[in-house]
């Protein structure tokens, strides 16, 4: 127990730079992934053909692709094209654009679950298809759409331990330097797993805050 807490007076800031710096990647890149994953929704839904095969060939795609080739191919080979960008960049446009495709499906079953009557009562009030988007169709799904939006929100927390690959400064990458210069292995890791428990339940907590918001 000593050991463990000298361990911590002295790598602790480091570590928990490392928790700060996976918070805010996680945060914008959900944030990207909500938004982005919602646009996908939308336009799969439209009548136009080719829109809807190239939605559905994205989220194929991206579902199909493990995040780490994604992450490789914007930080190690953009620059060939010329796309250059910071690794914590990447890391942000990485994991958001990958999880639109997951939130993309989330939107979707919430859409498909409102009853096709309310659609074609909006449409004979003469309510626009964004209008029947942001008066029908998002106030109900929230209700449906909540607790797997949260639990896709957990697991990019997670993942985003991958991004300790590209270099970024993140809480995985920041406890690998802890082991690299103590040759310490369990007490830095099972601070690791304290902190990520922390943000994971930090999100379950919020997640369950806006569920009861959206049921009443």
């Amino acid at each position: 127990m000593e050991r463990f807490l000298d361990l911590w007076l002295q790598y602790g800031p480091l570590m928990l730079s490392g928790l700060v710096t996976t918070a805010w990647i996680c945060t914008f890149a959900s944030i990207l992934g909500l938004v982005a994953g919602l646009l996908l929704a939308c336009v799969g839904g439209t009548t136009i053909a080719p829109l809807r095969w190239a939605v559905r060939g994205y989220i194929e795609i991206m579902r199909g692709m493990p995040i780490l080739i994604l992450l490789f191919m914007l930080y190690y080979g953009g620059p060939g094209i010329g796309l250059r960008m910071e690794a914590t960049t990447v890391g942000v446009v990485g994991l958001g654009f990958y999880s639109a495709a997951y939130f993309a499906e989330i939107f979707r079953s919430g859409f498909q679950s409102i009853p096709k009557g309310q659609i074609e009562a909006a449409r004979m009030a003469g309510l626009s298809g964004l209008q029947i988007i942001r008066h029908v169709k998002l106030p109900q799904m929230l209700v449906l759409i909540t607790p797997p939006t949260v639990n896709q929100i957990i697991i990019l927390v997670k993942e985003s331990a991958v991004l300790s690959i590209i270099t970024v400064a993140e809480l995985t990458k920041n406890t690998t330097e802890f082991v690299n210069e103590t040759y310490a292995v369990i007490e830095p890791y099972l601070a690791a797993a304290l902190l990520y428990w922390l943000l994971v339940e930090a999100v379950a907590q919020l997640g369950k805050y806006v569920e009861r918001r959206v049921r009443f």
